[in-house]
């Protein structure tokens, strides 16, 4: 078995990329490390002794970082002593993933599809950044909201635990999955004041909805068969009050195997990079600036840029 002591990350990073490229997808590897609960408030890199041997300090979330930048998942690490603990990776199947889900365009967001099982309200970095995006838009005083890429509604049920007036507010949900909507229609058929429909962005003028307190999009407006920058204009000009607000979500992960991987991802690229996704943050940013709207830029592995108008009525 493998031991680390007082070997670098550097160094670390090296010999397990080396061992994964000969594993195949859900084979595990484990290895002994200094267990992180031997001492407290210790930053990662200084140096511990243990039984006459200098080991270099590490805590459990520099382990959990690594596993996902190998495309690992970290299973529950075993006790050895009071010194030592095996960790245990194991290396992911990145064919099991959303990205690369080759049923037709409608339903590879579907009710029965791999991004169907995907419940971004039970990550902590999403929740805890989109709860903080509807405080900063005071939520409750947004009565008619519209969600563009509803899909199975999780931000709905997030506003719905959130609100302390959610009865009062009316959410009207977009999305062009069939499928998915019909779940959605049947996960709020008590909630009247939800009204979800089936229908293309691009063609949201036709649609008649009037205009909105707050719109949401998280995940969507970036899409392939979308004008992103158009769009958003569109929305701002057209289905957005004059003191209304925006909650814009844009992915910085992918969905591999049951595991939520930080960092955006484009074609030609094997590695995260995250250019096209700053690009559009700031387009957002810029522009709803220039349209008079408190702009903040916040999250992890989803970015949120939220906007709430500054515009006299």
């Amino acid at each position: 078995m493998l031991t680390f002591t007082y070997q670098t990350m550097t160094q670390i990073t090296k010999i397990l990329q080396n061992t994964f490229g000969t594993l195949q997808q859900k084979e595990i590897i484990e290895f002994k490390v200094l267990n992180p609960d031997t001492v407290s408030s210790l930053y990662n890199g200084n140096v511990v002794t243990c039984n006459g041997v200098a080991h270099i300090y590490r805590g459990y979330k520099s382990w959990v970082d690594l596993a996902h930048l190998l495309k690992c998942r970290m299973l529950t690490p075993k006790i050895v002593d009071e010194y030592y603990i095996v960790m245990c990776y194991e290396k992911l199947d990145e064919e099991s993933s959303f990205h690369k889900n080759i049923t037709d365009k409608e339903e590879k967001y579907g009710k029965d599809s791999i991004f169907g099982q995907i419940h971004k309200n039970e990550e902590a970095s999403f929740i805890y950044s989109y709860i903080q995006a509807l405080q900063n838009v005071h939520v409750n005083k947004r009565v008619r909201i519209l969600n563009l890429g509803v899909n199975s509604g999780d931000e709905f049920e997030a506003i719905k635990a959130y609100a302390e007036n959610f009865n009062d507010l009316k959410l009207v949900g977009i999305d062009y999955c069939e499928s998915a909507i019909a779940a959605a229609k049947e996960k709020f058929k008590n909630m009247p004041n939800i009204s979800l429909h089936v229908a293309d962005i691009n063609e949201l003028n036709s649609l008649n909805l009037g205009e909105f307190d707050l719109i949401i999009s998280i995940g969507t407006l970036q899409s392939s068969n979308l004008e992103y920058n158009k769009l958003l204009m569109s929305l701002v000009q057209n289905q957005l009050k004059k003191d209304g607000a925006m909650i814009l979500g844009f992915p910085n992960c992918r969905w591999i195997d049951g595991e939520m991987i930080y960092g955006a991802k484009v074609k030609n690229y094997a590695f995260s990079e995250m250019g096209l996704l700053y690009k559009d943050v700031m387009f957002a940013k810029k522009y709803l600036q220039q349209k008079k709207f408190r702009v903040t830029v916040t999250g992890k592995d989803y970015i949120f840029v939220t906007a709430t108008s500054i515009r006299k009525s």
